[in-house]
């Protein structure tokens, strides 16, 4: 028995560019990341999927919305999906806060499991919120097809609880705007068959692809 999971990471907006933290506000895809969203669906028209999970953030919503036209499959907001909380830290940029927080944030990259931003989750809450919906919809697909669209932080976080490594280790997984991965779930384990794949978002600037 297992589930194949379809992580898609939603397209970009304006505060990835400005590299800024963006957490659990809900902020929408700039013109580039609804393109990358509508390559994204073209992509996955061809997969038949049981269900799409998205979290109920703007950015994924209208990421999922530009798949879901392809199937007929229901698509579930799910609020365990959001990004992690960054509390007083979401909207600026690092250097921001470095300058206005210092303290609170080197207690944080000191210990991210057990120190949360101010207002914020911890590594540990966060990670058990992602792995409390993880085994929700696996136990809910078994033999199936299901994808999620989600935030970057938070599916990388996904595949390393589902291979088994820390949650600490995230930051080693790189997951580009409307990237896609995918799993495989067994009893034993997760197998990781593709990650981070972004060829469909090549496919207009290659005239040679087809």
């Amino acid at each position: 028995m297992s589930t194949r999971l379809l992580l898609a990471r939603h397209g970009q907006t304006a505060w990835n560019v400005q590299c800024r933290y963006m957490g659990q506000l809900d902020i929408p895809l700039d013109s580039t990341g609804q393109h990358q969203a509508a390559l994204l669906g073209r992509r996955l028209a061809g997969k038949k999927l049981t269900a799409i999970y998205t979290s109920d953030l703007l950015r994924a919503r209208e990421t999922a919305s530009a798949i879901v036209s392809y199937h007929n499959c229901p698509l579930i907001n799910e609020p365990r999906l959001r990004e992690m909380d960054f509390g007083a830290w979401q909207g600026m940029t690092y250097p921001e806060i470095q300058k206005t927080d210092k303290l609170n944030l080197e207690a944080w990259e000191a210990d991210r499991l057990k120190n949360a931003p101010p207002g914020g989750e911890t590594l540990c809450q966060f990670s058990s919120r992602i792995e409390a919906v993880y085994r929700a919809i696996i136990q809910a697909h078994s033999e199936e097809t299901v994808l999620m669209v989600a935030h970057g932080g938070l599916l990388k976080i996904l595949v390393c609880l589902v291979l088994g490594l820390p949650p600490e280790r995230y930051w080693q997984i790189q997951l580009s705007t409307a990237s896609l991965s995918e799993i495989w779930v067994y009893p034993e384990g997760g197998s990781l068959g593709l990650l981070n794949d972004t060829c469909h978002l090549m496919e207009e600037a290659d005239p040679g692809r087809k």
